[in-house]
């Protein structure tokens, strides 16, 4: 079919003529609405960005000398973050002299990793930067 015949037809039917192959020979075309197909390939591709949700890392912040209550709350906040599929970074913040007190800040990361270890995994052990020590987790699979 030729060039004007097809836009013809195409005109006729008040459809879009698209090329489909343009390397060919003779050119491939097809006859149909464009702004429909463009929709409906820009919502395939919103459901694809829905079900391949990354992951979000959530903080928690505590300090070497906190109280058992609160660190059971923030284990249990830490336990929801992971079942919704999230990383959670228990991070010690040191402050003035409490620097001196390392191994304090390293039992407390130790007791949540015990605490943790049915349902996470820690990446790593705990790890100290600058006056923050911190240790990051995943939900077991």
């Amino acid at each position: 079919m030729t060039l004007n015949e097809a836009l013809d037809l195409a005109f006729e039917k008040q459809l879009d003529l698209v090329l489909v192959a343009p390397n060919n020979n003779p050119k491939v075309c097809k006859i149909m609405n464009y702004g429909k197909y463009k929709f409906e390939q820009s919502k395939k591709e919103k459901e694809a960005k829905k079900k391949s949700r990354a992951f979000e890392l959530k903080e928690i912040r505590i300090t070497p000398n906190i109280d058992n209550h609160d660190l059971d709350f923030k284990i249990k906040n830490a336990q929801k973050f992971l079942e919704d599929g999230n990383k959670v970074r228990f991070t010690v913040r040191f402050r003035g002299r409490e620097m001196n007190y390392l191994k304090q800040g390293e039992e407390v990361l130790n007791n949540i990793i015990t605490s943790l270890q049915d349902i996470a995994v820690p990446e790593k052990k705990p790890i100290l930067e600058g006056r923050n020590m911190f240790v990051i987790f995943t939900k077991k699979v």
